[in-house]
């Protein structure tokens, strides 16, 4: 069975978003289809298949929320062991353009790497964990060959 790493926080926002769906917004569309009811033969009724596929989207989520609850995997704050693990802030230095970045290993749930987020599923992910200060990485990006120095870890 297939676990997803996510942090308490990331849980908690999914468990609301639930909550959420199937109150509020289930209502809304449940409202939607009755409305359109009203505009006559369902048949040749666009509002009215606008708002089943609007239902069918939000049951979709509301399964896949549940997916992700029911197997989820929460992650701690990494231990101060000196390598990169899973919840790890790490500051490297792009070789190749001379920029200093930082970045936190987080699960494939909670990556956002415009904000400095980034999956330990990613291909730079996996090529930081295990890795201490001082380290060079190398690794296959889609922009090609990748090259970074670690800074620091914390």
């Amino acid at each position: 069975m297939v676990k997803y790493k996510m942090s308490e926080k990331r849980l908690k926002e999914l468990k609301e978003e639930l909550i959420y769906l199937q109150t509020v917004r289930e209502k809304e569309v449940a409202e939607m289809i009755r409305e359109a009811r009203t505009f006559g033969d369902i048949s040749e009724n666009s509002e009215y298949d606008e708002a089943k596929t609007e239902q069918g989207k939000l049951y979709s989520r509301i399964a896949e929320i549940k997916n992700l609850i029911n197997n989820a995997e929460i992650i701690k704050e990494a231990p101060a062991t000196g390598k990169v693990t899973l919840g790890s802030t790490v500051k490297v230095l792009d070789l190749d353009a001379n920029i200093e970045e930082v970045y936190k290993v987080v699960g494939s749930q909670e990556a956002n790497p415009l904000n400095g987020m980034i999956s330990d599923d990613s291909s730079f992910g996996k090529a930081l964990m295990g890795h201490v200060v001082g380290d060079e990485i190398t690794f296959e990006a889609m922009a090609g060959l990748q090259r970074f120095k670690i800074l620091s870890i914390s």
